[in-house]
């Protein structure tokens, strides 16, 4: 059941929230990895015993430790135990390079970092430099102390302290695709907002959410915590596969999931998707990348369940929400501002522009970062304050609302390709070029021009038995395309670079050409 009156209470921390349900229901399963599930009662003792181990080795409220693993039980036990002591949680990608691994444990302070057998051989050229970091297995491979060994016995006194909503609660890793990743700091309070808005869209004790996405990423963490936080089945994957998450979707009667744009497209076009039955889905969630119009009414039109699509950032700020059930003709968008938020749209100076106008998005609401982690200029950058004094998050990206105050996004502001004095947006060029048939993925970016500056460079991906010259689709293209929208080359690629969430890695793109 979902407790909607959780909306109306005050700051409660993620560690009496498990408490909680460990008193009301411990033999209800919590986590569920493969074949094997933690209850309630059983990730309520865990976290007190990790509590006391940070404890033991000299880590306290307000310190710092690493995770760099796939997801499995033991990582979602030792988060949650980590917050329990009140200590920070830096989850990182196991795709990162070693060098920077090494440099992101060293900016968080990370005293302890935990690892599985993959990452720990990886992380061989740079051990020198974790200096007196020490590295705990999850899997228990031998290539540090193994969990079960460092984990202190059950009984071990432990001193909970006090959590306020100000503190940091974890500091997650922008995922380095324009540069050296920055730690974003989310504190124990913007975890909570995230807590009780999860009321409103049925987590609860009978949630049982399917998560295929990495637990160091934001889009996991934000269904994750509401599951956890509310009562319900968190059903973690180690890795995503379309036909194995149908089968778990089937076997554990999934209610709710977080999905990217490009599982989505992956799961509709497995072969089996309607022999399996998923008429448990109560809401499907998509975030963390542009979620198009057509995939998007394919996705209501053959799945059941809701689908709610997502927009924000890690950073936090003004998210909005689009029921896309409910608003057929607003796929286009993203959605209106969500309770509680407030999104306005600023120009290249700063001031407020009108509605109708086109500029920067900017939010506020109660999810909201502390700042960038050691990084007090950058944080300053990406605020934005009203005339009251009031703390905006800058997106970065171009948007406008329409007459019926959905937010219509244009572009990410870094990609808005300037050519002849234009502004082009590779958005509207990638939707032109995404109607072609022999089309599967597509990706457009800005290369500089002698002639023009900046000049827009396309990459496709092909339909699986298609065969299409690059020449052609561009010939096609280009008929079709505004005067200045036209592509000055087209590229055909298997596959588009993306990051474990989905987002297309447009800098590697530029490096191509550019090599």
């Amino acid at each position: 059941m979902t407790d909607t009156s959780i909306m109306q209470r005050p700051f409660t921390s993620m560690s009496a929230l498990v408490r909680g349900h460990a008193a009301s229901q411990p033999a209800h399963a919590a986590l569920v990895h493969n074949e094997r599930s933690m209850s309630y009662g059983e990730l309520d003792a865990i976290m007190t015993r990790i509590g006391a181990a940070l404890q033991r080795d000299g880590v306290q409220a307000g310190g710092t430790i690493a995770i760099c693993a796939t997801s499995s039980i033991e990582y979602a036990a030792v988060y949650l135990g980590a917050i329990r002591a009140g200590v920070v949680v830096a989850p990182l990608a196991p795709s990162s390079t070693a060098q920077s691994l090494a440099g992101m444990v060293a900016d968080a302070g990370a005293s302890i970092f935990f690892v599985d057998a993959a990452v720990a051989e990886a992380l061989q050229p740079v051990l020198p430099q974790l200096g007196a970091t020490r590295l705990v297995t999850l899997d228990n491979s031998a290539a540090g102390q193994t969990f079960q060994s460092w984990l202190a016995p059950a009984g071990t006194p432990f001193a909970e302290p006090e959590v306020r909503p100000e503190l940091p609660l974890n500091i997650i890793y922008s995922s380095g695709t324009t540069g050296v990743p920055k730690g974003i700091v989310q504190s124990h309070g913007m975890r909570w907002a995230h807590v009780s808005r999860g009321a409103m869209t049925g987590y609860g004790t009978d949630a049982v959410t399917l998560l295929s996405t990495p637990l160091y990423s934001n889009t996991t963490l934000a269904s994750f915590f509401p599951t956890i936080g509310l009562g319900g089945t968190a059903v973690l994957m180690s890795k995503f596969d379309a036909g194995k998450y149908l089968e778990l979707a089937q076997r554990h009667r999934v209610t709710h999931t977080m999905l990217v744009p490009v599982q989505y497209q992956r799961l509709m076009a497995h072969p089996d998707f309607d022999k399996y039955d998923l008429s448990s889905y109560k809401r499907k969630f998509c975030t963390s990348a542009p979620f198009s119009a057509a995939l998007k009414a394919e996705v209501v039109r053959r799945w059941p369940g809701k689908l709610t699509e997502l927009y924000g950032m890690t950073e936090g700020g003004g998210g909005c929400l689009l029921h896309v059930d409910e608003f057929p003709d607003k796929l286009h968008t993203v959605g209106r501002p969500a309770p509680g938020a407030d999104v306005r749209i600023i120009d290249e100076n700063g001031k407020e522009l009108p509605p109708g106008s086109t500029g920067e998005v900017v939010g506020r609401s109660a999810a909201m970062m502390n700042g960038y982690h050691n990084l007090p200029a950058k944080s300053a950058e990406i605020e934005w304050h009203d005339a009251e004094g009031n703390r905006f998050i800058r997106t970065g990206d171009i948007g406008r609302f329409d007459e019926d105050g959905f937010l219509v996004l244009m572009d990410r502001m870094k990609d808005v390709i300037i050519s002849g004095g234009f502004n082009i947006y590779p958005s509207d060029i990638e939707a032109v070029v995404r109607t072609h048939e022999a089309v599967a993925d597509v990706s457009v970016v800005g290369v500089p021009s002698e002639s023009w500056g900046e000049t827009p460079v396309g990459f496709i991906a092909l339909r699986e038995g298609h065969d299409v010259t690059a020449q052609a689709v561009l010939a096609w293209a280009n008929e079709r395309l505004g005067k200045t929208q036209r592509l000055s080359a087209l590229h055909i690629v298997d596959t588009l670079p993306r990051s474990a969430i989905g987002k297309v890695l447009k800098r590697e793109l530029r490096d191509r050409i550019t090599a």
